[in-house]
């Protein structure tokens, strides 16, 4: 059978930290960028006799985000021993939730196959749990070359993990799926989602069964991908790895890789634990986690809007392009400059248009996004004034860039920008018709052209009054005007 008679079923498992201040269960930082392992303490060293805390707004997070994603919560839930060596994980075992874990059986909406504009397609997920993270081996650092070393900075911050089912059929529903739920995240403001720095990645379990078949195949696991360029080339050449093995009737046990990007394959690290291996049992140091109904519909009641309603509304209210509503709402900060701008004008669809446009041209080009944080160099006020004049036809579109990029990073307005500078687009249908009648007229071989048919004489006409106008003349009139006299 041919790779096209195979299908791909994936899940993904997301581990997104928290953004909280401090760690799972002690008080130590969890800022990014210290000194190896300063930012430690006895309990997350795992040291004889030092008891966990668990951190309150840490389960605030997670609550928020169980709810957002659609899940079940459920009341009473155990934190668990994960029981496993790893140099980086100091206490031999992490910290987790398993059988009883406080969220489940959730939903993620996506377009099906990836593809912008199609159906949507729900993808499932199994739970959402709370645990701690391990620490971080650093290879060939500055002070100890050819050597690696351990720092704990990260053992013990706040981690929820996000179980996908395996509903996922491609590397582009992958991609997507990731991305619509780092949107998530990221509106609720608990998780940063800044990839490079590890906050958000993901394991990727893969395998591959001919199409119309139910049974799954042999599983691998790709652990801890951390951009969604190394998710969709990894999941294509696992995809392509594994349909190979299926024809030449391979068989191989459950087993975990790692993506090596410079060489563009996965490779073998171990072979796959099972929950088994991993002697869960409840933790002896923590009770049991209890959530108040009351309480928990309080913090459903202040979720705020989601991406993608907030999508979905822009697209349904104001008939903004899906593409334009997916990169305008693609970071909060940069959706709420949007909806501030539209603010201006409630309910106008062609005001949505145009900001958009001007947005996405212009502004989105000079911010400067960093995790949740978005630095935009010009306030929505100025947005709206520069748009306003392009639609009272004080200013042309091409002058409402070059106001863009004289005011961006100051306070100045863009009105008095425009009426300091004389910028004000003439729109005297008499002083243009005078100054092209002039054109015309020291121009007879182009406009005798023009009569006969070459009408690529307009451009140099314009060309000729914007020179005159110093690039202030209407557009729009202008060429009425030109197109007119030039015919008499």
């Amino acid at each position: 059978m041919s790779a096209q008679g195979y299908e791909a079923v994936i899940g993904l498992e997301v581990h997104a930290q928290l953004l909280t201040k401090t760690k799972q269960f002690c008080s130590c930082p969890t800022t990014f960028g210290a000194e190896p392992n300063t930012n430690v303490c006895p309990v997350c060293l795992g040291l004889p006799g030092a008891l966990p805390v668990l951190n309150r707004a840490s389960v605030v997070m997670a609550v928020r985000t169980a709810l957002a994603l659609g899940c079940t919560i459920r009341e009473h839930s155990v934190f668990a021993r994960k029981n496993y060596f790893y140099p980086d994980l100091p206490k031999g075992y992490q910290i987790s939730q398993f059988d009883l874990p406080f969220s489940e059986h959730g939903t993620l909406e996506i377009p099906e196959g990836g593809r912008e504009g199609a159906k949507a397609k729900r993808v499932g997920i199994t739970r959402v749990h709370m645990e701690e993270d391990a620490g971080k081996n650093l290879h060939g650092v500055a002070d100890a070359p050819g050597k690696s070393v351990v720092d704990l900075n990260r053992a013990g911050v706040p981690l929820i993990e996000i179980v996908g089912e395996p509903d996922l059929r491609g590397p582009d529903e992958a991609v997507v799926y990731l991305k619509r739920l780092r949107d998530v995240l990221m509106a609720l403001e608990v998780n940063d989602g800044n990839l490079e720095e590890g906050s958000f990645r993901c394991d990727v379990n893969i395998s591959v069964r001919k199409k119309g078949a139910e049974k799954f195949g042999t599983r691998v696991e790709i652990k801890n991908v951390n951009s969604f360029r190394h998710v969709h080339r990894a999941i294509e050449h696992e995809t392509a790895r594994l349909i190979a093995l299926a024809e030449a009737g391979e068989t191989f046990k459950q087993h975990t890789r790692q993506w090596d990007d410079e060489s563009g394959r996965t490779v073998f690290l171990r072979v796959k634990e099972g929950s088994d291996d991993y002697r869960y049992f409840p933790e002896p140091d923590l009770p049991p986690l209890v959530l108040d109904r009351p309480w928990i519909e309080q913090l459903r009641a202040e979720l705020p809007e989601l991406p993608e309603a907030r999508r979905q509304r822009l697209v349904r209210d104001l008939k903004l392009p899906t593409h334009d509503a997916e990169v305008v709402t693609g970071h909060p900060k940069v959706g709420d400059f949007f909806e501030a701008v539209l603010r201006a004008r409630p309910g106008d669809a062609a005001w949505a248009k145009r900001a958009a446009n001007f947005i996405m041209n212009e502004v989105l080009a000079d911010a400067r996004i960093h995790g949740l944080a978005a630095q935009v160099p010009v306030s929505s006020e100025q947005i709206v004034e520069i748009l306003s004049l392009v639609d009272a036809q004080t200013i042309s579109g091409k002058q409402a860039k070059e106001v863009y990029t004289a005011i961006k990073g100051s306070s100045q307005s863009a009105e008095a920008y425009v009426r300091e500078r004389g910028m004000a687009q003439v729109s005297d249908t008499g002083a243009l018709e005078a100054i092209c009648r002039a054109q015309i007229a020291a121009n007879p071989k182009q406009a005798a052209a023009y009569k006969s048919g070459k009408k690529g004489m307009m451009g140099f006409f314009v060309g000729q009054v914007m020179k005159e106008t110093k690039g202030s003349a209407n557009p729009a009139l202008l060429n009425d005007i030109l197109d007119r006299l030039l015919m008499e």
